[in-house]
């Protein structure tokens, strides 16, 4: 088996791995990743017993038990750069042995559920609630940079995007990739939350529509989105590391799905009043899904 050369898998002194400063065994299968490293402590307070925290720049992990189940909580930051960052450092701890360079000849699939905030681009999707990502429509690139990508994305819903929303050819080509169903089926509760489609922006203003100093070069894009249709599917929900995470898990033979607070509502124009106090709740209702529904 080839080795992987050392440029291109660095290690830091202690043996853990370049950016996430983790070793193999400080990861659990069931991760939540979040885009705030201060997120990580509010979540890890509901743990039962805390195991071991690191941290390095934006990324920060505790790995503990809620409930007697083993979780891990890794920040990102702000994203789809970082998400390359991450969810490939998560797979090598998983599936490369990282003192002698080679890939583990048996594969150890991780659980990456995201849990962020969004905006709704839907009326009829409320501030406070709760969206799980069936399908995530990426507009960063970073999927494409990978060969084999076309094998795990939905070129038709891409197309029809595409034409409806009038993309410039100047940008990314968006990609289409589904949340694993199993991890989907895991987190919903009719009660609790909507199923829908993520849009992942690679930035908060001009990719998001917003418009501050800067011209659009897509004006109108929100109400083309919102208006967009595929078979069942319409776009929910706004937000940065969703298609990264998913499409990059599903090349790497991981299960991942992403649930987020909905903040505000950009065809409303309402905003939460108290979104912390809602994320409290989501990380509850998560915490309790994952122990209590294991894969």
């Amino acid at each position: 088996m080839a080795t992987i050369k050392s440029s291109e898998l660095i290690t830091n002194s202690d043996g853990s791995i370049f950016h996430l400063h983790l070793h193999p065994e400080d990861l659990a299968n069931d991760i939540i990743l979040v885009g705030d490293p201060g997120r990580v402590e509010m979540i890890a307070s509901h743990f039962d017993t805390i195991e071991l925290k690191k941290s390095n720049r934006e990324f920060c992990t505790i790995t503990g038990r809620y409930k007697g189940h083993r979780i891990s909580v890794v920040s990102t930051g702000i994203g789809p750069d970082n998400i390359d960052i991450v969810v490939n450092e998560l797979d090598a701890l998983a599936n490369i042995d990282l003192k002698t360079k080679e890939i583990r000849p048996e594969h150890r699939k991780l659980n990456l559920v995201r849990i962020g905030t969004s905006g709704s681009v839907q009326a009829d999707i409320p501030v406070d609630s709760f969206v799980i990502s069936e399908k995530s429509i990426g507009c960063d690139g970073v999927l494409r940079f990978y060969a084999n990508n076309e094998s795990i994305c939905d070129e038709d819903f891409e197309n029809a995007f595409i034409e409806h929303c009038h993309w410039t050819p100047q940008a990314a080509r968006p990609y289409v990739v589904t949340s694993a169903p199993e991890l989907v089926a895991r987190l919903h509760d009719d009660k609790h939350t909507f199923k829908g489609v993520t849009l992942t922006a690679v930035g908060f203003y001009g990719p998001q529509g917003r418009v501050l100093r800067l011209p659009l070069a897509m004006p109108g894009i929100n109400d083309r989105i919102t208006a967009f249709r595929h078979e069942e599917y319409k776009v929910t929900n706004y937000e940065m590391e969703s298609a990264a995470i998913t499409g990059l898990a599903n090349l790497l033979g991981h299960h991942a799905a992403t649930i987020c607070l909905i903040i505000a509502n950009r065809m409303t124009g309402d905003a939460s009043s108290d979104y912390h106090g809602h994320m409290k709740q989501l990380v509850n209702y998560v915490l309790d899904r994952l122990s209590k529904n294991p894969m």
